[in-house]
Protein backbone atom coordinates (compact mmCIF):
# COMPACT_ATOMS: atom_id res chain seq x y z
CA UNK A 1 0.00 0.00 0.00
CA UNK A 2 2.76 2.42 0.97
CA UNK A 3 4.65 1.66 -2.24
CA UNK A 4 1.53 2.40 -4.30
CA UNK A 5 1.02 5.71 -2.52
CA UNK A 6 4.65 6.67 -3.12
CA UNK A 7 4.35 5.80 -6.83
CA UNK A 8 1.19 7.89 -7.15
CA UNK A 9 2.88 10.84 -5.42
CA UNK A 10 5.98 10.58 -7.62
CA UNK A 11 3.91 10.38 -10.82
CA UNK A 12 1.70 13.28 -9.73
CA UNK A 13 4.74 15.38 -8.80
CA UNK A 14 6.41 14.56 -12.11
CA UNK A 15 3.29 15.54 -14.02
CA UNK A 16 2.97 18.78 -12.09
CA UNK A 17 6.60 19.70 -12.74
CA UNK A 18 6.23 18.87 -16.44
CA UNK A 19 3.24 21.19 -16.73
CA UNK A 20 5.37 24.00 -15.29
CA UNK A 21 7.78 23.81 -18.23
CA UNK A 22 8.02 27.05 -20.21
CA UNK A 23 6.36 25.75 -23.38
CA UNK A 24 2.96 25.63 -21.67
CA UNK A 25 3.19 29.37 -21.08
CA UNK A 26 1.02 31.37 -18.74
CA UNK A 27 -2.58 32.49 -19.03
CA UNK A 28 -3.58 36.12 -18.39
CA UNK A 29 -3.83 37.21 -14.77
CA UNK A 30 -3.87 40.41 -12.75
CA UNK A 31 -3.98 43.55 -14.91
CA UNK A 32 -3.91 41.47 -18.10
CA UNK A 33 -7.02 39.57 -17.05
CA UNK A 34 -8.79 42.73 -15.92
CA UNK A 35 -8.11 44.30 -19.32
CA UNK A 36 -9.42 41.41 -21.41
CA UNK A 37 -12.54 41.14 -19.26
CA UNK A 38 -13.60 44.47 -20.77
CA UNK A 39 -13.94 42.88 -24.21
CA UNK A 40 -17.52 42.48 -25.47
CA UNK A 41 -16.49 38.99 -26.56
CA UNK A 42 -15.52 37.92 -23.02
CA UNK A 43 -18.52 36.70 -21.04
CA UNK A 44 -19.04 34.38 -18.10
CA UNK A 45 -15.34 33.79 -17.62
CA UNK A 46 -14.33 33.03 -21.20
CA UNK A 47 -14.18 34.35 -24.75
CA UNK A 48 -17.15 33.62 -27.00
CA UNK A 49 -17.64 33.34 -30.75
CA UNK A 50 -19.97 35.73 -32.55
CA UNK A 51 -22.54 32.93 -32.88
CA UNK A 52 -23.18 29.85 -30.78
CA UNK A 53 -20.33 27.40 -31.41
CA UNK A 54 -20.30 24.09 -29.54
CA UNK A 55 -16.95 22.32 -29.57
CA UNK A 56 -18.50 19.15 -30.98
CA UNK A 57 -21.62 18.35 -32.96
CA UNK A 58 -22.30 15.39 -30.65
CA UNK A 59 -22.48 15.01 -26.88
CA UNK A 60 -19.06 13.35 -26.74
CA UNK A 61 -16.40 14.63 -24.39
CA UNK A 62 -13.02 15.89 -25.57
CA UNK A 63 -11.30 12.81 -24.15
CA UNK A 64 -13.78 10.52 -25.90
CA UNK A 65 -13.12 12.18 -29.26
CA UNK A 66 -9.38 12.10 -28.62
CA UNK A 67 -9.54 8.37 -27.87
CA UNK A 68 -11.51 7.72 -31.06
CA UNK A 69 -8.94 9.60 -33.09
CA UNK A 70 -6.08 7.66 -31.56
CA UNK A 71 -7.71 4.29 -32.16
CA UNK A 72 -9.14 4.87 -35.65
CA UNK A 73 -7.06 3.68 -38.60
CA UNK A 74 -7.10 5.86 -41.71
CA UNK A 75 -5.44 4.95 -44.98
CA UNK A 76 -2.87 7.46 -46.25
CA UNK A 77 -3.13 9.67 -43.19
CA UNK A 78 0.45 10.71 -43.95
CA UNK A 79 2.27 10.68 -47.30
CA UNK A 80 4.58 7.74 -47.92
CA UNK A 81 7.12 9.91 -49.69
CA UNK A 82 8.60 13.28 -48.83
CA UNK A 83 6.44 16.29 -49.67
CA UNK A 84 7.99 18.25 -52.59
CA UNK A 85 9.22 21.73 -51.78
CA UNK A 86 11.17 24.71 -53.08
CA UNK A 87 13.44 26.38 -50.55
CA UNK A 88 13.29 30.04 -51.51
CA UNK A 89 15.94 32.23 -49.87
CA UNK A 90 13.63 34.55 -47.96
CA UNK A 91 16.45 36.92 -47.05
CA UNK A 92 17.29 37.45 -50.73
CA UNK A 93 13.80 38.55 -51.83
CA UNK A 94 14.06 42.20 -52.98
CA UNK A 95 12.52 44.60 -50.47
CA UNK A 96 10.21 46.09 -53.09
CA UNK A 97 8.72 42.73 -54.06
CA UNK A 98 5.30 41.84 -52.66
CA UNK A 99 5.20 38.09 -52.09
CA UNK A 100 3.67 35.30 -50.00
CA UNK A 101 5.56 32.11 -49.21
CA UNK A 102 3.74 29.14 -47.68
CA UNK A 103 5.91 27.41 -45.08
CA UNK A 104 3.53 24.48 -44.53
CA UNK A 105 0.30 24.05 -42.54
CA UNK A 106 -0.77 27.58 -41.53
CA UNK A 107 2.68 29.21 -41.53
CA UNK A 108 3.31 32.03 -44.01
CA UNK A 109 6.02 34.56 -44.77
CA UNK A 110 4.58 37.75 -46.26
CA UNK A 111 6.49 40.64 -47.73
CA UNK A 112 4.23 43.61 -48.45
CA UNK A 113 5.05 47.25 -49.10
CA UNK A 114 8.57 46.70 -47.81
CA UNK A 115 7.37 45.09 -44.56
CA UNK A 116 8.35 41.57 -43.52
CA UNK A 117 5.65 39.63 -41.71
CA UNK A 118 5.53 36.07 -40.39
CA UNK A 119 2.27 34.30 -39.53
CA UNK A 120 1.87 31.35 -37.15
CA UNK A 121 5.35 29.88 -37.70
CA UNK A 122 5.91 26.28 -36.55
CA UNK A 123 9.42 25.04 -37.31
CA UNK A 124 9.36 22.14 -34.84
CA UNK A 125 9.02 18.61 -36.22
CA UNK A 126 5.80 18.05 -34.27
CA UNK A 127 2.68 20.03 -33.36
CA UNK A 128 1.98 18.93 -29.80
CA UNK A 129 3.44 19.26 -26.30
CA UNK A 130 5.16 15.87 -26.70
CA UNK A 131 7.60 15.03 -29.48
CA UNK A 132 6.07 11.67 -30.40
CA UNK A 133 2.60 13.06 -31.21
CA UNK A 134 1.46 14.86 -34.38
CA UNK A 135 4.74 14.52 -36.31
CA UNK A 136 5.39 16.65 -39.37
CA UNK A 137 5.15 15.00 -42.77
CA UNK A 138 8.42 13.97 -44.37
CA UNK A 139 9.99 16.74 -46.40
CA UNK A 140 8.13 19.62 -44.71
CA UNK A 141 10.82 20.76 -42.26
CA UNK A 142 12.78 22.82 -44.75
CA UNK A 143 12.72 26.14 -42.88
CA UNK A 144 14.14 27.11 -39.51
CA UNK A 145 14.26 30.39 -37.63
CA UNK A 146 17.74 31.05 -39.01
CA UNK A 147 16.23 31.24 -42.52
CA UNK A 148 13.90 34.09 -41.55
CA UNK A 149 14.99 37.72 -42.08
CA UNK A 150 14.45 40.42 -39.47
CA UNK A 151 10.71 40.84 -39.02
CA UNK A 152 8.57 43.93 -38.80
CA UNK A 153 5.78 41.83 -37.29
CA UNK A 154 5.15 38.32 -36.00
CA UNK A 155 1.43 37.52 -36.12
CA UNK A 156 -0.03 34.73 -33.96
CA UNK A 157 -3.68 33.82 -34.49
CA UNK A 158 -4.21 31.76 -31.31
CA UNK A 159 -2.47 29.60 -28.75
CA UNK A 160 -2.90 26.07 -30.15
CA UNK A 161 0.27 24.03 -30.54
CA UNK A 162 0.14 23.98 -34.35
CA UNK A 163 0.08 27.80 -34.42
CA UNK A 164 2.03 28.97 -31.36
CA UNK A 165 5.27 26.98 -31.19
CA UNK A 166 7.45 27.82 -28.20
CA UNK A 167 10.86 26.82 -29.65
CA UNK A 168 10.12 28.70 -32.86
CA UNK A 169 9.03 31.99 -31.30
CA UNK A 170 11.95 31.90 -28.87
CA UNK A 171 14.36 31.43 -31.77
CA UNK A 172 12.73 34.41 -33.52
CA UNK A 173 12.69 36.64 -30.44
CA UNK A 174 15.73 38.78 -31.25
CA UNK A 175 14.78 39.35 -34.89
CA UNK A 176 11.15 40.34 -34.21
CA UNK A 177 10.31 44.04 -33.96
CA UNK A 178 6.77 43.43 -32.69
CA UNK A 179 4.33 40.65 -31.94
CA UNK A 180 0.69 41.23 -32.89
CA UNK A 181 -1.87 38.83 -31.49
CA UNK A 182 -5.34 38.60 -29.97
CA UNK A 183 -6.36 39.47 -26.42
CA UNK A 184 -4.75 37.29 -23.77
CA UNK A 185 -2.21 35.60 -26.05
CA UNK A 186 0.34 38.28 -25.29
CA UNK A 187 0.66 36.83 -21.78
CA UNK A 188 2.58 33.90 -23.26
CA UNK A 189 5.13 36.19 -24.86
CA UNK A 190 5.63 38.32 -21.76
CA UNK A 191 6.06 35.12 -19.73
CA UNK A 192 8.67 33.99 -22.23
CA UNK A 193 10.70 37.16 -21.81
CA UNK A 194 9.54 39.31 -24.71
CA UNK A 195 9.66 42.96 -23.69
CA UNK A 196 6.21 44.37 -23.02
CA UNK A 197 6.64 47.15 -25.59
CA UNK A 198 7.10 44.52 -28.32
CA UNK A 199 3.84 42.70 -27.58
CA UNK A 200 0.63 44.15 -29.00
CA UNK A 201 -2.76 42.57 -28.29
CA UNK A 202 -6.08 43.46 -29.80
CA UNK A 203 -9.74 42.61 -30.10
CA UNK A 204 -11.58 41.89 -33.34
CA UNK A 205 -11.47 44.88 -35.69
CA UNK A 206 -8.63 46.57 -33.85
CA UNK A 207 -5.91 47.88 -36.16
CA UNK A 208 -2.13 48.22 -35.80
CA UNK A 209 0.07 50.44 -37.96
CA UNK A 210 3.37 49.07 -39.28
CA UNK A 211 4.32 52.31 -41.03
CA UNK A 212 4.39 53.23 -44.73
CA UNK A 213 0.58 52.91 -44.82
CA UNK A 214 0.76 49.21 -43.97
CA UNK A 215 -1.82 48.02 -41.45
CA UNK A 216 -2.71 44.86 -39.58
CA UNK A 217 -6.39 44.39 -38.70
CA UNK A 218 -7.65 41.68 -36.37
CA UNK A 219 -10.86 40.07 -37.64
CA UNK A 220 -13.27 37.47 -36.22
CA UNK A 221 -12.78 33.73 -36.54
CA UNK A 222 -15.03 30.89 -35.33
CA UNK A 223 -12.84 28.70 -33.17
CA UNK A 224 -11.58 28.27 -29.59
CA UNK A 225 -8.32 28.44 -27.64
CA UNK A 226 -6.34 26.63 -24.95
CA UNK A 227 -3.00 24.81 -24.65
CA UNK A 228 -4.22 22.62 -21.79
CA UNK A 229 -7.70 21.72 -20.57
CA UNK A 230 -8.83 25.23 -19.63
CA UNK A 231 -10.35 26.69 -22.76
CA UNK A 232 -11.14 30.09 -24.23
CA UNK A 233 -9.08 32.20 -21.83
CA UNK A 234 -7.39 33.86 -24.81
CA UNK A 235 -8.98 35.15 -28.00
CA UNK A 236 -8.56 33.61 -31.47
CA UNK A 237 -8.36 35.77 -34.58
CA UNK A 238 -7.77 36.19 -38.27
CA UNK A 239 -5.68 38.99 -39.78
CA UNK A 240 -6.11 41.44 -42.61
CA UNK A 241 -2.77 42.73 -43.92
CA UNK A 242 -3.29 45.90 -45.93
CA UNK A 243 -1.17 48.27 -47.98
CA UNK A 244 -2.21 50.95 -50.50
CA UNK A 245 -1.81 48.36 -53.27
CA UNK A 246 -2.92 45.05 -51.73
CA UNK A 247 -5.42 43.66 -49.25
CA UNK A 248 -4.71 40.17 -47.88
CA UNK A 249 -6.54 37.97 -45.38
CA UNK A 250 -5.28 35.13 -43.21
CA UNK A 251 -8.39 33.57 -41.71
CA UNK A 252 -6.75 31.62 -38.88
CA UNK A 253 -8.47 28.46 -37.70
CA UNK A 254 -12.18 28.89 -38.24
CA UNK A 255 -15.44 27.16 -38.91
CA UNK A 256 -17.74 28.61 -41.53
CA UNK A 257 -20.04 31.41 -40.41
CA UNK A 258 -21.54 34.81 -41.22
CA UNK A 259 -18.38 36.58 -40.06
CA UNK A 260 -16.80 36.05 -43.48
CA UNK A 261 -19.53 38.01 -45.25
CA UNK A 262 -19.29 40.68 -42.54
CA UNK A 263 -15.53 41.00 -43.10
CA UNK A 264 -16.09 41.17 -46.85
CA UNK A 265 -18.62 43.95 -46.42
CA UNK A 266 -16.29 45.93 -44.15
CA UNK A 267 -13.20 45.71 -46.33
CA UNK A 268 -14.44 45.21 -49.87
CA UNK A 269 -12.51 42.98 -52.26
CA UNK A 270 -9.48 40.98 -51.12
CA UNK A 271 -6.59 40.36 -53.49
CA UNK A 272 -5.50 37.17 -51.71
CA UNK A 273 -6.99 35.08 -48.92
CA UNK A 274 -5.89 31.91 -47.21
CA UNK A 275 -8.43 29.92 -45.21
CA UNK A 276 -8.63 26.84 -43.00
CA UNK A 277 -9.31 24.01 -45.47
CA UNK A 278 -8.11 20.88 -43.70
CA UNK A 279 -8.27 18.91 -40.43
CA UNK A 280 -12.06 18.82 -40.76
CA UNK A 281 -14.38 16.24 -39.24
CA UNK A 282 -18.16 16.08 -38.91
CA UNK A 283 -17.69 15.91 -35.13
CA UNK A 284 -16.08 19.36 -35.03
CA UNK A 285 -17.79 20.90 -38.05
CA UNK A 286 -18.36 24.21 -36.24
CA UNK A 287 -14.69 25.04 -35.67
CA UNK A 288 -12.97 23.90 -38.90
CA UNK A 289 -14.10 24.18 -42.51
CA UNK A 290 -14.27 21.65 -45.28
CA UNK A 291 -12.58 22.67 -48.55
CA UNK A 292 -15.99 23.44 -50.04
CA UNK A 293 -16.89 25.70 -47.11
CA UNK A 294 -13.53 27.46 -47.39
CA UNK A 295 -14.21 28.27 -51.04
CA UNK A 296 -17.64 29.60 -50.09
CA UNK A 297 -15.99 31.75 -47.41
CA UNK A 298 -13.54 33.08 -50.01
CA UNK A 299 -16.52 34.02 -52.17
CA UNK A 300 -18.15 35.75 -49.16
CA UNK A 301 -14.92 37.72 -48.76
CA UNK A 302 -14.94 38.85 -52.41
CA UNK A 303 -11.53 37.24 -52.88
CA UNK A 304 -9.66 37.38 -56.18
CA UNK A 305 -7.21 34.62 -55.20
CA UNK A 306 -7.73 31.78 -52.74
CA UNK A 307 -5.08 29.58 -51.16
CA UNK A 308 -5.98 26.68 -48.86
CA UNK A 309 -4.10 26.28 -45.58
CA UNK A 310 -4.10 24.19 -42.39
CA UNK A 311 -3.02 21.33 -44.64
CA UNK A 312 0.06 19.61 -46.01
CA UNK A 313 2.21 19.24 -42.89
CA UNK A 314 0.40 17.69 -39.91
CA UNK A 315 -2.39 15.12 -39.57
CA UNK A 316 -4.77 16.47 -36.94
CA UNK A 317 -7.95 14.91 -38.35
CA UNK A 318 -8.78 11.48 -39.72
CA UNK A 319 -8.77 12.12 -43.44
CA UNK A 320 -6.20 11.25 -46.11
CA UNK A 321 -3.42 13.81 -46.18
CA UNK A 322 -4.12 14.87 -49.78
CA UNK A 323 -7.93 14.81 -49.62
CA UNK A 324 -8.23 18.58 -48.95
CA UNK A 325 -6.17 19.38 -52.06
CA UNK A 326 -8.28 17.08 -54.21
CA UNK A 327 -11.58 18.40 -52.87
CA UNK A 328 -10.65 22.07 -53.18
CA UNK A 329 -9.45 21.57 -56.76
CA UNK A 330 -12.74 19.87 -57.67
CA UNK A 331 -14.92 22.46 -55.92
CA UNK A 332 -12.97 25.34 -57.48
CA UNK A 333 -14.23 24.33 -60.96
CA UNK A 334 -17.69 25.56 -59.96
CA UNK A 335 -16.54 29.01 -58.81
CA UNK A 336 -14.96 32.05 -60.42
CA UNK A 337 -11.93 32.39 -58.19
CA UNK A 338 -8.23 31.81 -58.80
CA UNK A 339 -6.95 28.82 -56.82
CA UNK A 340 -3.29 28.88 -55.72
CA UNK A 341 -1.62 25.63 -54.66
CA UNK A 342 2.13 26.25 -54.42
CA UNK A 343 4.60 23.80 -52.94
CA UNK A 344 6.06 24.63 -49.55
CA UNK A 345 8.56 27.44 -50.09
CA UNK A 346 7.35 28.33 -53.59
CA UNK A 347 6.73 32.10 -53.77
CA UNK A 348 3.39 33.56 -54.79
CA UNK A 349 3.80 36.98 -56.40
CA UNK A 350 1.26 39.52 -55.16
CA UNK A 351 0.45 41.59 -58.19
CA UNK A 352 -2.76 42.05 -60.10
CA UNK A 353 -0.74 41.76 -63.30
CA UNK A 354 1.19 38.62 -62.31
CA UNK A 355 0.02 35.28 -63.62
CA UNK A 356 1.32 32.12 -61.98
CA UNK A 357 0.38 28.51 -62.44
CA UNK A 358 1.04 25.70 -60.00
CA UNK A 359 1.14 21.96 -60.53
CA UNK A 360 -1.06 19.40 -58.79
CA UNK A 361 2.06 18.36 -56.88
CA UNK A 362 0.13 16.27 -54.34
CA UNK A 363 -0.76 13.80 -57.09
CA UNK A 364 2.90 12.85 -57.49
Amino acid sequence: MLVSVIIIIVVAAGGYLYLQSPKFGKLPSGKDLTAIQQSPHYRNGEFKNLIDTPMFTTDQSFLSVLYQNMTTTVERLQPEQAIPSVKTDLKAIPANQDVVVWLGHSSFYIQLNGKRILLDPVFSDHASPVSFAVPAFKGTNIYQASDIPDLDALLISHDHWDHLDYPTVMALKDKTARVITALGTGAYFRHWGFSADKVHEGDWYDVFELGQNTRIHLVPARHYSGRLLKRNQTLWTGFVVESPQQRLLFGGDSGYGPHFAEIGQRFGQFDWVTLDSGQYDKRWAYIHMTPEEALQAAEDLNARQFMPCHIGRFALARHAWDEPFQRVATARKKQDIELLTPEIGQPVMLSASSSQSFTDWWKN
